[in-house]
């Protein structure tokens, strides 16, 4: 099976999702994506795939985000995305995609459900 994990190392949620892809059995192609962001059309596609609103995959409590006013409701998901991809350090992390879907490992344990069952 094929796996990605957009990876922060320093995050726990996202560490603890990297273990429990490995512990699967598989070793996922790991992004870390504040030095190799994923492009504009790349992070759109996984926001849709997981199922979530663009607001869902930012991070509110990060600097940029009150610098940049985007707590403004009018902002729509284009200036959101525009303004992730130039500060990645506002895209909610884990975001992880395998063969069988992707899904913002948050918490961590929310990846199982794309991981070949264990039996």
């Amino acid at each position: 099976m094929n796996a990605v994990i957009y990876h922060n190392p320093k995050c726990s949620n996202s560490r603890n999702a990297l273990a429990l892809i490995r512990q699967a059995g598989i070793e996922p192609d790991v992004v870390e994506y504040l030095r190799d962001p994923p492009s504009r059309a790349r992070l759109a596609e996984l926001i849709e795939a997981a199922g979530l609103r663009v607001r869902d995959a930012i991070r509110t409590k990060e600097a940029p985000y009150a610098v940049l006013g985007l707590a403004d409701a009018g902002l729509g998901d284009e200036a959101l995305l525009d303004a992730m991809v130039a500060n990645p350090i506002l895209i909610q992390r884990p975001l992880v995609q395998t063969t069988l879907g992707t899904r913002m490992a948050r918490p961590a344990d929310v990846v199982l459900e794309i991981l070949p069952s264990v039996k």
